[in-house]
C-alpha cells in the first residue's frame, strides 16, 4: 500500500471513529474504485457500526461511503444531489461526451471527489455531485465547449435511469474472470492478463488480481479505461460441458 493509500485509508478509521463516538453518521466524498477497494478492505474492523456505500442510483460507479452508528434510528440521508444538464437550442447542440462534461465541471474549480457518476444521454445528461454544490452548479455551469447549457436540480426520488446495455451470450470451459473478461470486451484471456494483474479490475467495488477468481450472478465487474460489465446469468453445460454465461455490457 502507497503512503497515499495508507493516509486515506486513516481517514476512513478517522471517520467511523467520529461516527461511533459522537453517535452521527459520517459521509466520504465521491470514491472511485481504488478508494471503494480500500472502504471495504477496511469493513471487517468496523463491526461495531454500520457500513454502506451510494452513489445516488443503482449500480453508480462512484460512492459516497456512510458510517452509520448501530442503532436502529440511524437511517443514512446521503448529501447527493442530481442535476440535470440540457442544451439552450437543442437544434445546434454538439454531441457532448463524459469527457466534456466532466472538464466543465473541473473548469469550475471543482474537484472531481466532489462530484459522482455524469451520465450523458443523447440531449442531456445527469450528473451527481454533493449537495452543497448543486446550486452552484445549476448557478454556473452555463456552457460546454461551444454549448449553451442550463443547468438543474432534479429530485433524486424522481430520477429514473435505465443504463444502455448489451447482451452477450458465450459459453467457457470455467466462469473464470479472465474468461468473462474476454467475452465482454472480445478478446483473448492472455491479452488481459495483464488488466487483472496489474490491479485494473474490480469486482462490485473490491480490487480482484487473480485470472482464476470466480465472479457470481449478479455481480458487477469494472476494467479502469475498459467499462463495466454485469454477471446477468450462469446457465446450464452444452454437450462438451461447457457453462453458458450472459452478461449485460454497459455501452
Amino acid at each position: 500500500m502507497t503512503r497515499e493509500e495508507q493516509q486515506f485509508e486513516k481517514r476512513l478509521l478517522d471517520l467511523a471513529e467520529t461516527a461511533y463516538q459522537r453517535g452521527i453518521v459520517t459521509y466520504t466524498d465521491f470514491l472511485n474504485l481504488n478508494e471503494q477497494h480500500i472502504f471495504h478492505s477496511i469493513r471487517p474492523k468496523l463491526s461495531y457500526l454500520k457500513t454502506e456505500a451510494f452513489g445516488g442510483y443503482e449500480a453508480a460507479e462512484r460512492q459516497m461511503a456512510a458510517f452509520i452508528p448501530d442503532a436502529p434510528v440511524f437511517c443514512p440521508e446521503y448529501p447527493i444531489a442530481c442535476v440535470r444538464v440540457e442544451p439552450i437550442q437543442k437544434k445546434f447542440a454538439e454531441g457532448l461526451s463524459h469527457r466534456d462534461y466532466l472538464g466543465a465541471l473541473l473548469n469550475l474549480g471543482l474537484e472531481r471527489s466532489r462530484t459522482g457518476d455524469i451520465l450523458p444521454e443523447e440531449e442531456q445528461a445527469f450528473l451527481f455531485c454533493h449537495e452543497k454544490l448543486a446550486d452552484f452548479i445549476c448557478e454556473n455551469l452555463t456552457r460546454i465547449r461551444h454549448t449553451s447549457v442550463t443547468a438543474c436540480r432534479v429530485e433524486r426520488e424522481s430520477f429514473s435511469y435505465e443504463p444502455k446495455v448489451k447482451e452477450l451470450t458465450g459459453t467457457m470451459a470455467s466462469v473464470r474472470l479472465d474468461s468473462l473478461l474476454s467475452l465482454a470486451f472480445g478478446a483473448s484471456r492472455s491479452s488481459l492478463t495483464g488488466q487483472i494483474e496489474g490491479g485494473k479490475v474490480f469486482v462490485n467495488g473490491r480490487l480482484v488480481t487473480s485470472n482464476g477468481s470466480q465472479p457470481k450472478e449478479g455481480d458487477l465487474i469494472s476494467v479502469r479505461g475498459m467499462g463495466r460489465f454485469r454477471l446477468q446469468s450462469i446457465g446450464g453445460q452444452s454437450k462438451k460441458g461447457r457453462s453458458y454465461v450472459t452478461i449485460l455490457k454497459y455501452v
